[in-house]
């Protein structure tokens, strides 16, 4: 089975979570070790993507994991975008208040 998230509709989307399947954990824990190095300030998907030279749409599926796993939550502070939109950004939890 699948571990990684894709779109049901697209077979393209499905044959690149089965190339990533092996090494999603890894990509999981170096956007979790960006956003926890970030701090109080965090980072946006955006900033988060660029600065480990991901491509935005292997990071983020990693970041709603995060999320899911209440790990990282929205700080409830907003940044532009390079394209001049609002983008949440986004913050680790203390480890003893993740999993709860």
């Amino acid at each position: 089975m699948i571990e990684t998230p894709y779109q049901n509709h697209s077979d393209t989307s499905r044959s690149a979570a089965e190339a990533i399947v092996d090494v999603a954990h890894t990509f999981k824990a170096k956007v979790l070790d960006a956003i926890q190095k970030a701090g109080a300030n965090g980072m946006t998907d955006e900033e988060c993507a660029r600065q480990l030279l991901l491509d935005p749409n292997t990071q983020r599926p990693r970041r709603v994991k995060l999320v899911e796993e209440k790990l990282v939550v929205d700080s409830g502070q907003r940044r532009k975008t390079l394209g001049g939109r609002n983008a949440i950004v986004w913050v680790s939890v203390p480890l003893e208040q993740g999993h709860e």
